[in-house]
């Protein structure tokens, strides 16, 4: 760190935490979560199971947050002490832990600055996620499983709940398709750019030539609906079908017809759900998904008419996004971000933050370019 001043690095971080705290307005804050600590106290909260969870949920995002500004505030303050104790005694080893601290302040600044950026109508929602198989076969399904795999491991690392709705296993191996909820405040602001298809190359464990196969597979993210969204769905409009759930290899779940899929005839849009024993369970949660593709249908085709009258084009996330290559050599690297890591390993089994902070960042420039 020759010829830098971490005096004036400090300074500068502080200037960002400060404009971050102002953002998220910590006054605030503190009373919105007195307000929901109030709520959590009553003793008939849990007489609504889903809502007590959406306010337990809220609180714990919201003091979770408050912690982590709080706590960078400490830590800049230490530096400072930490760095003036290593000048005054000229000691090498506290400076270079000094030094590291700084490093790692900087990285966890930038990342919360991220959340500053979470802005959008539907940001501040929880997340509604389906994994589709695509081109690739036997290859492609066990892919859209290994996605699976990496979204429930991100979000268990974040300590976010989430509820598989429904998984449709292909024959041989792998999913056809998995739809499933993240259920924390801002999942879909945060993972919403993790819309578009992905794409893996590496030595095919189904071909016994040992061949190299590039298999790809869908991400869709749309936020939760809440009951302030004025969704209509017309009965003349959908065919509700029932069956009976199974798993793997066709393996029963359930011994009665209780799994649900829902068509949506206008628009063509099919939704499933069989998590549940109950068939009315199943129908009011395969609702609920049908409610939150067509929130964001509406909200997609709002947007493109509003940049046909700018005279803008509109940039596409529903392409391809990311590469993950195993074979012959080791990279997974965003197309759009130009982020990469060395170590798929890693980052299948959630480790995504690099790749989501960098593509938040990407995502608020192209909509501040075509404003």
């Amino acid at each position: 760190m020759a010829g830098i001043d971490p005096a004036e690095e400090i300074n500068e971080l502080a200037g960002t935490l400060r404009s971050i705290q102002d953002v998220l307005d910590l006054d605030a804050m503190r009373k919105q979560i007195a307000e929901l600590e109030q709520q959590v106290a009553a003793p008939d909260l849990w007489e609504d199971p889903d809502q007590a969870q959406r306010v337990t949920s809220k609180l714990s995002h919201l003091q979770g947050e408050l912690n982590r500004v709080e706590g960078l505030a400490r830590r800049l303050d230490d530096l400072s002490v930490l760095y003036e104790l290593a000048a005054e005694e000229g000691d090498d080893d506290t400076r270079a832990e000094a030094d590291k601290e700084l490093e790692s302040l900087k990285s966890d600044v930038g990342a919360l600055e991220v959340r500053t950026l979470l802005s959008g109508e539907y940001d501040a929602r929880e997340a509604l996620v389906t994994i589709n198989s695509q081109a690739g076969g036997v290859d492609a399904a066990d892919w859209a499983e290994m996605l699976l795999r990496m979204y429930l491991r991100w979000a268990e690392r974040k300590g976010y709940s989430t509820e598989v709705y429904d998984t449709s296993y292909a024959e041989e191996a792998g999913i056809k398709s998995a739809t499933f909820t993240i259920k924390a405040p801002y999942a879909y602001g945060t993972l919403r750019g993790e819309h578009g298809t992905h794409r893996l190359v590496r030595i095919s464990p189904f071909d016994n030539q040992g061949r190299r196969q590039t298999s790809f597979a869908g991400v869709d993210i749309v936020p939760v609906v809440e009951q302030t969204d004025h969704i209509d769905i017309v009965e003349d409009e959908i065919r509700v079908d029932v069956y009976r759930s199974s798993g793997p290899g066709g393996q029963g779940v359930n011994t009665t017809d209780s799994a649900v899929r829902i068509t949506h005839l206008p628009s063509g849009i099919v939704v499933s759900c069989q998590n549940e024993r109950s068939q009315l369970q199943n129908r009011a949660t395969a609702m609920n998904v049908l409610q939150a593709k067509l929130l964001e249908r509406k909200r997609q085709e709002e947007a493109a008419k509003m940049s046909e009258l700018r005279g803008a084009t509109t940039t596409s996330w529903g392409t391809q996004i990311r590469n993950y290559v195993l074979h012959p050599y080791q990279i997974v690297k965003d197309l759009r971000t130009g982020t990469e890591a060395g170590n798929p390993s890693a980052v299948l089994d959630g480790d995504l933050d690099e790749f989501i902070e960098s593509e938040i960042r990407w995502m608020r420039r192209q909509e501040s370019e075509t404003a």
